[in-house]
């Protein structure tokens, strides 16, 4: 395959990654209830920052109609600033001999479509283990927002009544929740609780086995839902409120395909860099301290993820800790 070749190649891959990534998007937001929403709408320098009026709760007062008409003190209308962060990433690069690749001689086909499809679907999990790693992190970080069921004793892993008392968390506000964000694990561990269900509150009949609280389900393998340890490794689930984290597309996936000489056989290599932007409903990036392009090790920095809503029930919403040795 000579080079002019591969960059014909090079040409319909960036295209039809775009479009691959634009469908599996809708498919998601779908799915997932608007939890967890992935754009493909643009997001321009390192933080995207918006503000908002603080809630003035705190000037409501109780006026009594006989009393002196005395002086009284005023409330300043306060305004929040709310920061998205840019994330950073990339592929390869990834090495093969165009020879034992003649498929690629037809760019707008075969090769074009499984590269693509593969590329975008990487990309999506990308994204989306690292909304979730975000989200657990900022929200196991407020007591008011996660329940913690490994540290009664004796210790208790997830369950169905664990998980409502994370819902207690949002108070009136709990049918916000929209949606369950667990691991294969955790989902089957709750298939479990409903076979042996003494209460027969569930049935296998016409009726889905699994229903949590009468919320969607997000089953995926996330690292961040698993906390290995010894003696003791911990599951997570996110219970979350509809656009508790937005997921906006950095607008720069660059591709390169290069063809080089020296060997016995000629070599391709191809690399992509992308970026992608995020945020957090209630919670703002601490530009100060976790800085420009962050790592993993910095979106996983409790202090870096600062709660910016005066209520906790405006925030993404709520985290269940279980001891995984516990079914």
């Amino acid at each position: 395959m000579s080079l002019s070749q591969m960059q014909v190649f090079n040409k319909y891959f960036m295209p039809a990654t775009i479009e691959t990534l634009a469908q599996m998007v809708e498919k998601f937001n779908a799915a997932s209830g608007g939890a967890i929403r992935l754009t493909t709408a643009g997001f321009e320098g390192d933080f995207m920052q918006e503000s908002f009026f603080a809630a003035i709760h705190s000037a409501q007062r109780r006026v009594d109609r006989y009393a002196t008409n005395e002086t009284q003190a005023s409330t300043d209308l306060t305004q929040l600033k709310h920061s998205s962060v840019k994330i950073a990433g990339g592929f390869g690069p990834i090495r093969y001999e165009p020879s034992q690749m003649t498929w690629l001689n037809k760019p707008t086909a075969e090769g074009v479509e499984v590269a693509s499809r593969n590329f975008a679907e990487a990309l999506l999990q990308d994204q989306l283990n690292t909304a979730i790693l975000c989200l657990v992190t900022a929200v196991e970080n407020q007591a008011t927002a996660k329940y913690d069921a490994s540290a009664v004793s004796p210790a208790e892993g997830i369950s169905y009544k664990n998980i409502n008392k994370a819902h207690a968390k949002f108070g009136d506000h709990s049918a916000s929740l929209v949606a369950q964000v667990m691991t294969g694990s955790v989902f089957h561990k709750l298939i479990g609780q409903n076979i042996v269900n003494s209460t027969r509150l569930f049935t296998a009949g016409n009726v889905n086995v699994v229903d949590i609280l009468g919320k969607v389900v997000v089953v995926t393998d996330a690292p961040a839902l698993y906390e290995a340890g010894s003696p003791t490794s911990y599951e997570k689930v996110l219970s979350l409120a509809e656009g508790a984290a937005t997921v906006f597309d950095g607008g720069d996936v660059i591709t390169n395909i290069e063809t080089s000489n020296g060997k016995e056989r000629i070599e391709t290599t191809m690399q992509v860099d992308y970026t992608f932007g995020l945020s957090l409903k209630g919670y703002t990036w601490d530009e100060a301290n976790g800085g420009k392009s962050p790592d993993d090790s910095d979106l996983a920095t409790a202090d870096y993820w600062d709660k910016v809503a005066t209520n906790i029930k405006h925030t993404a919403g709520v985290l269940t800790i279980g001891d995984a040795s516990v079914d």
